[in-house]
């Protein structure tokens, strides 16, 4: 039985057709409470907007989980890839204020169609869902006259000493990134906006992703990755307005401003090799001390490295291939990048193996002078380069944020 009461706008309604100004996400969705990143931390009430100057899921409170996904866009023409980023911001933006994909629901709307939403979250609260879509560079060849759209910035990413990429796990033309704090709710998301493309574009690959590998505001601890140490402690904060604005922001008055550049890489650590290491090794390696996460030049966590202090037969205290010092500002004229990677554990390999690491993601300006430089440094130099190993690799346009009416990427069809 069809619920003509049910609350929720219509796709139709939401874009273009009012020329309505911007409302708040939640606003026609019944949604009790909705806060900003910075207002909350994550937690299973908090509900992120979807519509917005940026799109959630970059600076908000790191999540605890993760879904990456990847499409390839199938033989559709321009006006159906612009109808396919309406009906995933529609979505999207109920999916995020805690209901269900479609206007209808898993459990009403017509009863000889299939239902317009899966239902494994039904009952279910939004747990901190965030929605971030992206675009390929091979979006941008001749298939939808988006060549002349393509930013400078959005490069093909160069191949990087060691990589060891497998087909299968790179590139993409769109991409989703679903963020929770509830496993079950991620997965919901990127399993619908999956079929609503149904025949308009099919997964690539995908990533689950467990125990965030960093924080993205103050109220945040650090926390571990798979190697045990704590990861990402030198992470720049949303509450570092002045440098978010510099280094993860694009600027210029094209179709991308106020939006970003997504990298992502998966990377395999051999984690039976490094479990089998000393402690001192793991320590020289990472730069810090295993416990508290602290610098080895001294201090607590959060005391800046001092790479000049030396030890015993005048040896810096931090190595100079050390993971610390190949990533920092100072080795690499300034570049920095707001991470927000995940844990991930694939099962094992066929030699029995953990296939485990981690799911690095992080956001930028402009990756050729922030990403690109720095993993070149690291690739080369990297103690750590003994205990991982780069297989997966995608590069991401990520526009600014959708309004009620207008989609996400609408600027790419103006």
């Amino acid at each position: 039985m069809v619920d003509d009461a049910k609350p929720g706008l219509s796709r139709r309604g939401l874009f273009g057709l009012t020329g309505a100004a911007v409302v708040g996400a939640g606003v026609g969705f019944g949604v009790d409470r909705v806060l900003t990143p910075e207002a909350s931390s994550s937690g299973a009430a908090a509900v992120y907007p979807f519509f917005g100057e940026h799109q959630a899921g970059i600076v908000t409170p790191a999540q605890d989980r993760l879904h990456f996904a990847s499409f390839d866009v199938s033989d559709i023409s321009r006006d159906e890839l612009k109808e396919l980023l309406e009906d995933w911001s529609y979505a999207a933006s109920r999916m995020t204020a805690g209901q269900s994909a479609g206007e209808f629901g898993p459990a009403d709307g017509p009863y000889d169609s299939p239902p317009d939403d899966t239902g494994e979250a039904l009952d279910l609260p939004p747990a901190g869902l965030t929605i971030t879509f992206g675009f390929g560079p091979s979006l941008f060849d001749d298939r939808f006259g988006l060549s002349s759209k393509r930013p400078a910035a959005l490069i093909d990413l160069p191949h990087f000493p060691g990589d060891a990429l497998v087909d299968a796990l790179v590139g993409g033309d769109l991409c989703i990134q679903a963020c929770s704090d509830d496993p079950q709710i991620a997965v919901h998301a990127i399993r619908n906006l999956s079929r609503i493309a149904f025949g308009r574009a099919k997964l690539r690959w995908s990533q689950l992703g467990f125990g965030r590998t960093s924080s993205t505001t103050r109220a945040q601890v650090t926390p571990r990755n798979l190697f045990g140490f704590k990861d990402g402690t030198a992470n720049m904060r949303a509450e570092d307005t002045a440098l978010v604005n510099k280094e993860v922001w694009a600027g210029g008055s094209d179709w991308m401003a106020g939006g970003s550049y997504l990298v992502s890489r998966k990377i395999r650590m051999t984690i039976e090799t490094w479990d089998r290491t000393s402690l001192r090794e793991q320590e020289r390696v990472i730069g810090r001390n295993k416990g508290e996460g602290a610098p080895l030049s001294g201090g607590t966590e959060f005391t800046e490295p001092d790479f000049s202090i030396t030890g015993r037969g005048d040896a810096p205290l931090i190595d100079e291939e050390s993971h610390v010092r190949l990533a920092h500002p100072t080795t690499n004229a300034g570049a920095t990048m707001l991470r927000r990677g995940y844990n991930f554990v694939d099962g094992n390999d066929d030699l029995g193996r953990l296939n485990a690491g981690l799911f690095f993601i992080c956001f930028q300006s402009d990756p050729r002078e922030q990403f690109v430089p720095i993993q070149l440094s690291l690739a080369r130099n990297d103690a750590m380069n003994e205990y991982v190993r780069h297989v997966g690799s995608g590069i991401f346009a990520v526009p600014p944020g959708a309004t009620e009416n207008r989609a996400i990427g609408a600027g790419l069809f103006d």
